[in-house]
């Protein structure tokens, strides 16, 4: 793989335990297990962790400036909602934090549908939604690469806003990354326009090399004025010492999510996402896609980044990474359960495959 690739794991902000097959203990969401979850990261070559969101879950930025105090390196891809936010609050907030950490944050702009009553927003039918995250973004990127900024949109207004801290320049980074998710394609309109980076759920090969190609189209169609989209790949990775074993372990936790009706495993079932219903539907074609793309998860919830697995050794998951790597994906969001312990696993195993 390029050494351009980026390796980022996940931390599910739960309140509830056993999230996707996880161990349900009492502490699972305390400061010190979140903590030894990010300084496993660090210490197993992990660049950070996408940090879930969702009304009813811990406030996810609270989370992530908590872990960023408590590490050196370790860098939260810290998910929000332009519903909770207003842009010059959330700029702000983003701008002291990526400050105080010495540049780690990274945010995924989330769009779908939550339970917008409970925390008083009115988001509106889909052309609304994505409307309105097309210009938070746009504004929240002028805030931290402008001074007196003044706007007048559909949605959002300020006058002379400047926000302090300013973001400082590091390289070619001029501010915290925007990643985006979506398949829609008033989703994938906002994508080509002003996310830095898309990430795809689990999708065979050929979804994604589609979807890339018309990413790239779109961008061009819509005179995107950034640096070229970039991609990510989101994806549960069940990896064991031999590809038999894999397989056993995955069968099993199947079995279970039957058993059990995918309690757990249901995060991303409140309204069914375009994005998530291409998932969902994948099993329909085989219970193995591609390589080693086990889609059975789907036949009973899934959800998300759940709802398909890469399967096998680590050099098998290796391969096929690099397979998705070879289309042009370069972040790479991975997880599997139990989190702490696979942290571990897959970062001595099969990180250094993909950095080799």
């Amino acid at each position: 793989m390029s050494n351009n690739s980026e390796f980022l794991w996940y931390i599910p902000n739960d309140v509830r335990p056993g999230h996707r097959g996880d161990s349900a203990v009492d502490n699972h969401n305390s400061l010190d297990m979140l903590t030894s979850h990010a300084r496993a990261l660090e210490e197993h070559g992990w660049k950070g962790a996408l940090i879930g969101t969702g009304w009813g879950r811990p406030d996810t930025f609270t989370v992530a400036a908590s872990l960023a105090a408590r590490t050196t390196t370790f860098e939260p891809l810290i998910a929000i909602r332009p519903g909770y936010w207003r842009p010059a609050n959330f700029a702000s907030a983003a701008a002291t934090l990526d400050h105080l950490t010495g540049g780690r944050v990274r945010i995924n702009i989330v769009s779908g549908k939550d339970d917008l009553a409970a925390y008083g927003d009115s988001e509106g039918d889909q052309a609304h939604r994505y409307s309105r995250t097309r210009e938070f973004m746009r504004l929240v990127r002028r805030l931290w690469t402008e001074e007196n900024v003044t706007s007048a949109g559909e949605h959002f207004r300020v006058t002379e806003s400047t926000v302090v801290p300013r973001i400082e320049v590091r390289g070619d980074r001029r501010h915290p990354k925007f990643y985006f998710g979506g398949a829609s394609e008033a989703a994938e309109r906002v994508a080509a326009a002003e996310a830095d980076v898309q990430l795809f759920w689990g999708e065979p090969l050929d979804g994604v090399r589609e979807r890339i190609d018309r990413l790239k189209v779109l961008s061009r169609d819509l005179d995107r004025d950034l640096p070229p989209l970039e991609f990510g790949l989101r994806i549960t990775t069940l990896v064991r010492d031999t590809t038999d074993e894999a397989w056993a372990d995955g069968e099993a936790k199947v079995a279970e999510m039957a058993k059990n009706k995918g309690a757990g495993w249901h995060d991303h079932q409140r309204a069914l996402a375009v994005g998530q219903q291409r998932l969902l539907s994948l099993y329909e074609r085989g219970d193995v896609l591609d390589d080693n793309l086990y889609t059975a998860p789907g036949k009973f919830g899934g959800g998300g980044a759940g709802t398909t697995w890469l399967v096998g050794s680590a050099a098998d998951v290796a391969r096929s990474l690099r397979k998705y790597q070879d289309l042009g994906i370069t972040h790479f969001v991975l997880s599997d359960t139990p989190y702490l312990s696979e942290i571990k696993r897959q970062g001595d195993q099969l990180l250094p495959l993909l950095r080799g």
